[in-house]
């Protein structure tokens, strides 16, 4: 069955406007999509979205992560094998990490990791015949925003929550931050870190986060302005 950008999609089906677009110019396939020979198949239900210029992938909703390559991650260190760390990032299997994968790591300054660690990285290598492979560093070798996350908050939502909060038209993040400051880091895996300046304020944020998975945009701004006032009153 051929398909088109905005409508329902079921694994199986071919996607001839990719396979078209692809012959003209670089298209970059996210979750829900795979080259074949002859042509781009869809492997999971959902709906096929577009982000210009060529960005093209399945959205729907699940909880369980499939690796994909490029997704920055949030894992949790939970072996040390040699020069390799072992990584929990929700996938069927675990992600390997090279000591050498963060800035500035050389065999004699080796970075400080522990067993237990909150990792942020990216996803170098990923695919059904492979094991995951996470990197801290960007292409030029710099950290950025990624490596050990220190304190703050970790929970696991839906990946579809995880989209819906990084998109741009989404007011969740704006809102939260105009009342209070905090620090996120978001994983494409489902799972979410937060730090802000007290407990209270980090629970707060976290259940903000949750809460507007079903909401539209009116009923976050609404949510965020009431939980911001009872904040306030319990300060006060």
């Amino acid at each position: 069955m051929k398909v088109a950008v905005g409508e329902v999609v079921l694994p199986g089906d071919q996607c001839e406007e990719i396979s078209l677009v692809g012959e003209k110019s670089k298209v970059i396939l996210g979750p829900g999509l795979r080259k074949e020979v002859d042509g781009i198949t869809i492997t999971k239900a959902g709906t096929l979205k577009k982000r210009s210029p060529n960005t093209y992938w399945v959205d729907n909703y699940q909880k369980r992560y499939i690796p994909s390559r490029g997704e920055n991650v949030i894992g949790v260190v939970v072996q040390k094998a040699g020069d390799i760390f072992r990584v929990d990032v929700g996938g069927s299997c675990s992600a390997s990490l090279s000591y050498l994968s963060f800035e500035g790591a050389t065999k004699k300054n080796r970075p400080k990791v522990n067993i237990g660690d909150v990792v942020y990285a990216k996803m170098l290598v990923a695919s059904k015949d492979m094991e995951p492979e996470l990197v801290c560093v960007d292409s030029h070798g710099k950290k950025g925003r990624l490596g050990v996350l220190e304190e703050g908050f970790v929970f696991k939502c839906s990946l579809n929550l995880v989209r819906k909060i990084l998109n741009p038209e989404c007011p969740l993040l704006n809102s939260l931050k105009n009342e209070w400051p905090f620090e996120l880091a978001a994983g494409l895996n489902g799972r979410i870190w937060i730090k802000a300046k007290t407990m209270r304020e980090t629970i707060a944020v976290g259940n903000a986060i949750l809460g507007c998975e079903y909401l539209n945009t009116d009923e976050i701004k609404s949510m965020c302005t009431n939980i911001a006032s009872i904040l306030a009153g319990h300060v006060s």
